[in-house]
């Protein structure tokens, strides 16, 4: 029962972080590698010509984290390859589906663009960038916590009986 209600709330909260994360990608790409480039004008110069990749790269990212989250929340520990595949793949094609309806040249139109303001810094962008591999490492520490915590207490569990 909880999966029923959980599910459809936890697919469309992902699928708007993956639509925005798309959309605003390029625009905190390009204010990082803007920053970059006064310092290091090659490296500045590869995000740029590279800058497409970069943006598959953090889209994936963002996939990636969300397609490992929630088919542990929806299915609790069993998980199905085929489900966890059948979300990642529905969440990516409504991702480009809707970049492509918002995005028909290619470029945030002025209404996203008042949205996006705050990307122009690159300190900003930056923290933008790093999210979702911020909550990947959230998400790997938490879990060592909780296998850890498990190992521990089936020691002392093991332990208890001899008492």
């Amino acid at each position: 029962m909880k999966a029923a209600v959980l599910a459809p709330l936890y697919l469309s909260v992902s699928w708007v972080l993956i639509v925005t994360y798309q959309l605003f990608t390029q625009t905190a790409v390009s204010a990082v590698a803007t920053q970059i480039n006064q310092y290091l004008p090659s490296v500045g110069a590869w995000i740029f010509s590279n800058v497409e990749v970069i943006i598959f790269v953090y889209s994936f990212s963002w996939i990636f984290v969300l397609s490992s989250v929630i088919p542990a929340v929806i299915l609790g520990k069993q998980r199905s390859v085929l489900v966890q595949f059948l979300v990642v793949l529905v969440l990516t094609l409504l991702a480009f589906i809707l970049q492509g309806i918002l995005l028909p040249t290619g470029e945030l139109p002025e209404e996203l663009l008042g949205f996006a303001f705050f990307l122009n810094n690159p300190l900003v962008a930056t923290v933008f960038l790093l999210i979702p591999y911020i909550l990947m490492l959230i998400l790997d520490l938490r879990t060592r916590r909780k296998e850890k915590t498990k190992r521990e207490m089936k020691k002392i569990t093991s332990i208890l009986p001899e008492l």
